[in-house]
């Protein structure tokens, strides 16, 4: 049987240490924890080493600036397991200075349980915490 896990994502960056610094305050937010970091790279897993994709941010070679607007990446979303973590991950994202696109919701457009928020990190990526579930 294949797996239908998604190993790893790949993000370059054009700040690594401004990037670290963010994610390493948003990430546990997201129930993901620090796999490996040296100068050229960090990551990010599953907290307690669970099955799942892992997150690698890199420097950037090139110049230029990001729109997920471009071909490319859209956004990423994190699967939370509830409202109130979504909650939480948003006002982390404001404290950090995040531009926010919206505040948490429900998308009824999506299904009557979608409940998320959006916003940019410091380099334009658009982030998602994400909750499926009915309020508890």
């Amino acid at each position: 049987m294949v797996s239908a896990v998604l190993d790893h994502l790949g993000l370059n960056v054009p700040d690594l240490v401004a990037a670290k610094a963010y994610y390493d305050e948003m990430m546990p937010l997201l129930g993901f924890e620090t796999f490996f970091f040296n100068e050229g790279e960090f990551s990010y897993r599953p907290e307690g080493n669970k099955p799942g994709t892992r997150l690698f941010f890199y420097s950037a070679l090139e110049p230029g600036d990001y729109s997920r607007h471009r071909a490319g990446l859209q956004h990423l979303s994190f699967r939370l397991r509830t409202r109130p973590e979504v909650d939480r991950a948003y006002e982390k994202a404001v404290e950090l200075g995040s531009d926010v696109i919206y505040a948490p919701k429900l998308w009824p457009e999506y299904h009557e349980h979608y409940y998320s928020a959006f916003w940019h990190d410091p380099h334009g990526f658009m982030l998602e915490p994400v909750c499926h579930k009915p309020p508890a």
